[in-house]
């Protein structure tokens, strides 16, 4: 019985084998295909991330994006009527809650200064973090998250620009306390009445990147992180993240819900570009024939197709 299963499954194997070989050799016929049809498969094809290419796209990427979020223009009335409306929304909801938690955690100075550095600078250090890790050990997933980032952050520009909003430190007579300005934190450079206030839009508030690139780490570290201790961190970053951002009154919880429908556009994107969720892609880039591995020189007179 035993050695029935075995052989069994030794036949499969094989099979198994051959069917993922005969896949490949399809998928490189097709990226070799001439024209058109051809070099677009090869651009829906992960192919090996390089890291000049990626740090020039990122540092290109991230000064486009402050440069539109901050060209916006700033609709304060329009932003203030908008601020107002979701605050109401909210109350008929029951779910006005932000100004109490606000309020709350601002008495506590050994929680709320961290809390002020944490959404000054962890969306930024941790999302990067994760790049460069998805970079080192998922190279084969690289490319296809990093789609799922950029759309994401693409998309929340439409909302910067379309829908002004105050955060909840801004609105008039909202009662709210701008913890990062009365604790005299780093992250009061931006907020308002500073010269950096100037050149930063204060009513981007809608959506959070906060909340949607946390989410997009999240998910990278849960489902691709072997140690227990690094997945149960990303499944806690957004709800930590949600505390922080209403804790010191930068956003709405709408704001958050706002981050996460761009989060679900992103992933779209990235997933019929290339025709799979990122997470399920392989881990590592299959090397074409003659094409030298990772820090190797490919041999003199050698043509593209190795020989």
């Amino acid at each position: 019985m035993g050695e029935t299963g075995t052989r069994a499954e030794t036949g499969a194997r094989p099979e198994t084998a051959r069917k993922k070989t005969a896949g490949l050799v399809s998928d490189r016929k097709a990226e070799a295909a001439p024209g058109p049809r051809g070099r677009l498969r090869r651009l829906r094809t992960p192919s090996r991330p390089r890291i000049w290419f990626e740090l020039l796209l990122i540092a290109v990427s991230y000064g486009v994006y402050s440069l539109i979020r901050n060209a916006a223009p700033e609709r304060v009335a329009q932003a203030q009527d908008h601020a107002r409306d979701i605050w109401r929304l909210q109350g008929h909801l029951g779910l006005d809650f932000e100004r109490a938690v606000n309020h709350a955690l601002a008495k506590v100075d050994w929680l709320i200064v961290p809390m002020n550095y944490y959404y000054a600078t962890l969306h930024f250090l941790v999302t990067i973090a994760v790049l460069v890790w998805l970079f080192r050990r998922h190279p084969g997933r690289y490319g296809a998250a990093r789609t799922a980032l950029f759309a994401t952050t693409a998309i929340a520009l439409v909302g910067f620009y379309f829908y002004p909003l105050a955060p909840p430190r801004l609105i008039e007579g909202g009662h709210f306390i701008d913890t990062s300005t009365v604790h005299h934190t780093w992250g009061s450079l931006a907020t308002k009445d500073t010269a950096a206030a100037s050149v930063s839009n204060q009513y981007a508030a809608m959506p959070s990147m906060h909340i949607g690139w946390s989410v997009w780490c999240a998910i990278a570290l849960v489902l691709l992180a072997r140690p227990l201790w690094l997945k149960v961190l990303g499944a806690l970053y957004p709800p930590v993240t949600l505390l922080v951002i209403v804790a010191t009154a930068n956003h709405f919880w709408l704001d958050a819900v706002g981050g996460l429908a761009c989060v679900a556009f992103g992933f779209t994107v990235s997933r019929l570009w290339y025709g799979r969720w990122w997470w399920r892609l392989p881990r590592e880039v299959t090397r074409q024939p003659g094409e030298p591995a990772p820090g190797e020189t490919p041999p003199e007179n050698t043509r593209p197709d190795g020989t």
